[in-house]
Formats: structure tokens, C-alpha cells, sequence
């Protein structure tokens, strides 16, 4: 069994207890950013306004040097090419284990294999359509 006290500690010696990093924004400079954690990413999913406004919330939070403030970000959306954000958003939400990646590796570990089973719907207006999951044999 875990130990309590190692569940409740930070996971990085960092300053937030949370992993961190360089990202180059091309023809820039670098930035620096940190993970997210679980109750950041709640806040964050909770923000209204739609994506940018959760994408400003999210870069506001990682963003670490330099530190932008929610407008900044605004003033940076719009600025900016499409994929210069997307590659610093990218590097937070590996970070953070947030990646789709990241989602497949956890999914492993509660099933045990890969096939039929549990299967993870992308969204909230998502629903099951009544049709086999990947593995499963049978008539569809």
C-alpha cells in the first residue's frame, strides 16, 4: 500500500511541487512553463467563454517566465500564428499527463490489456451509439 504522507507530496522539486519546463516559441525565444495540476485543470474546465478563454486561464496558470497575466494571454491570442501557442499549450498539457497518450497508458493500467471494455467517450454531448466496442466479436 502507498504511504499517505508520499500520495500528499509534491511530485517535482520545483517550486509548485509540479514538473516544469523550456518551450521554444519559434522565432521568439524560449518560455518557461509547469504542469497543471488536477484542481487547476478543474478550475480551469469551468471558465466561461468557451476554448480561448480556458486556453487564456490555462497559459496564465503554466506560464511561469515570463508570468502573463489572463489579458496578456487575450493580447497574445491575437498576435500570434495559430500553431505558436499550440506548441507551448502542447508542452503543458504533457506536463500535466494530459495527453492522449497519457489517457491510453491509464486506461492500460485499469483494464490490463488493451480491447473491449471501458470505453472513454470525448465529451459531454457524446453518447454510446449501441455499437461494438474495438475487440468485440459478434454479429453487429
Amino acid at each position: 500500500m502507498i504511504d499517505r504522507e508520499k500520495l500528499l507530496a509534491p511530485r517535482a522539486d520545483t517550486a509548485t511541487g509540479l514538473p516544469e519546463d523550456d518551450v521554444e516559441v519559434p522565432g521568439m525565444g524560449t518560455v518557461r512553463v509547469r504542469g497543471l495540476s488536477r484542481d487547476e485543470v478543474f478550475g480551469a474546465q469551468e471558465t466561461k467563454g468557451g476554448t480561448a478563454a480556458v486556453e487564456r486561464v490555462v497559459l496564465h496558470l503554466a506560464m511561469i517566465d515570463p508570468p502573463l497575466s489572463v489579458a496578456d494571454v487575450g493580447r497574445w491570442q491575437k498576435a500570434s500564428p495559430a500553431g505558436e501557442i499550440e506548441h507551448v499549450t502542447d508542452r503543458i498539457h504533457e506536463l500535466s499527463g494530459m495527453t492522449e497518450d497519457a489517457d491510453k497508458q491509464a486506461m492500460l493500467g485499469f483494464r490490463g490489456q488493451s480491447g473491449a471494455g471501458v470505453r472513454a467517450l470525448p465529451g459531454d454531448a457524446a453518447g454510446d451509439d449501441g455499437g461494438r466496442a474495438a475487440g468485440e466479436d459478434g454479429p453487429s
